[in-house]
């Protein structure tokens, strides 16, 4: 919000201008010449009247100073008559001159800069004409009575326009700082906006490839070991311990995800060694009979020279291999599944190959193929890494899922 606060050089400059006009009307009293005593009290008194009284009422200190001034009420008016009376009093006291200077200043603040000059003008004609007119035959020189008014006019029109200037400036100054302030405030909310987003985003892939496979793990386990309760309890018990470590992987992956800590699967160990442990578990759904079958075999093969890679690619291709192996097994009905790492100079590309039934990858949207958050989660994870996804899928013909990760940083961040 842009404020206008009453800056503190107008306020100062208020306060003297009432100091100094009460001090030079008391001048203009007291040395006025003998006789005049009498009116010059009334025409002082009058002045000083009129002064408290559109002091009171033009409070013009109080607006911002790029607003219009110089309206004729009450502005214009008070200004005019405080003429009236200090052109009398200039007349009956040559001391009253002086008020010129502490006049020509609220003429130049309560107009403006443009019909305030005006006034000024007036004004130093009027103290001009009084000096040529009464003083000057004395025999005093005429240039004081000419080049006094019109210097005090100047220094007049000047001090209240470079204090004007400079409340402008400092108005100015303030509008930039408190737009940008502004502008910062929205940019933190909307950083604030897209970090909540990206975690949710992040969290969703986590909870997808991690805790809802080992779910999807157990509950084809646990079918197949009730399937084969009563008529092959060794194969049963087999079944239920595997469902039982499998819980216990998800248990570890859900406490991993909430401390935000690197998938289990890379705790202590290295990326292909992760990834046969992910290929073993997958392995080991594949015997459910209720008509979907994971594969039975899934092998796991590098090829290039395996080395370490940064901590966010190895879990991002983790995670990538988790996701698309739990599609073959929901999805595919595949007998065999071949998941190589390919590691080049500066990329590593992860393929994962399965021999199941397929679809038609030419049609939009995965979920219509039943593929689920699996594909879009693939894209996003490879998306944030600047890599890219290659799928090639055919109804009868297998799918192959292939994702290619830029390698940047040092490689041996671990």
């Amino acid at each position: 919000m842009i404020r206008h606060p009453s800056p503190s050089a107008t306020r100062g400059l208020v306060l003297g201008l009432d100091v100094l006009t009460a001090a030079l009307v008391v001048v203009a009293v007291v040395q006025a010449p003998p006789g005049v005593g009498v009116p010059v009290l009334l025409v002082a008194g009058g002045f000083g009247a009129l002064y408290v009284a559109g002091r009171l009422v033009v409070r013009v200190h109080e607006r911002p100073v790029d607003t219009p001034r110089g309206r004729w009420w009450p502005d214009a008016a008070w200004v005019v008559a405080l003429v009236v009376p200090w052109a009398a009093l200039l007349w009956l006291s040559p001391a009253a001159l002086w008020l010129a200077f502490p006049l020509m200043l609220w003429q130049m603040h309560v107009l403006g800069p443009h019909r305030g000059v005006v006034a000024v003008a007036v004004t130093t004609a009027l103290a001009v004409a009084e000096g040529l007119l009464v003083q000057a035959g004395d025999g005093e020189p005429w240039t004081g009575f000419v080049l006094g008014p019109v210097l005090g006019a100047a220094v007049a029109v000047g001090v209240v326009l470079g204090i004007e200037a400079f409340v402008r400036e400092s108005q100015t100054r303030q509008r930039t700082v408190d737009e940008l302030t502004q502008v910062r405030r929205h940019l933190a909310q909307a950083e604030r906006e897209r970090a909540v987003t990206d975690e949710r985003a992040r969290l969703a892939r986590d909870i997808h490839d991690t805790l809802a496979q080992s779910l999807s793990a157990i509950e084809l386990l646990l079918r197949a070991a009730d399937d084969a309760v009563g008529t092959d309890d060794v194969r049963a018990r087999t079944l239920i311990g595997q469902a039982r470590a499998a819980a216990g992987d998800g248990l570890a992956e859900a406490r991993r995800v909430v401390e935000d800590l690197t998938p289990g699967d890379l705790d202590r160990t290295t990326l292909v060694a992760a990834l046969r442990r992910v290929a073993e578990r997958t392995g080991t759904t594949g015997d459910d009979t209720d008509g979907r079958h994971g594969p039975s075999t899934v092998s796991v093969r590098t090829s290039g020279t395996p080395r370490p890679l940064p901590v966010p690619l190895e879990t991002a291709l983790l995670r990538i291999a988790q996701s698309a192996l739990a599609n073959v097994a929901e999805h595919a009905d595949a007998a065999h599944a071949h998941v190589t790492l390919t590691y080049e100079e500066d990329a590593v590309t992860l393929d994962v190959v399965d021999d199941g039934r397929g679809f038609d990858a030419a049609q939009p949207g995965d979920r219509a193929h039943g593929r689920g958050f699996g594909l879009p989660a693939i894209r996003s994870r490879a998306h944030e890494l600047g890599g890219t996804v290659a799928l090639e899928s055919s109804p009868g013909g297998g799918t192959a899922v292939a994702v290619t990760l830029p390698v940047r940083g040092t490689e041996d961040a671990r």
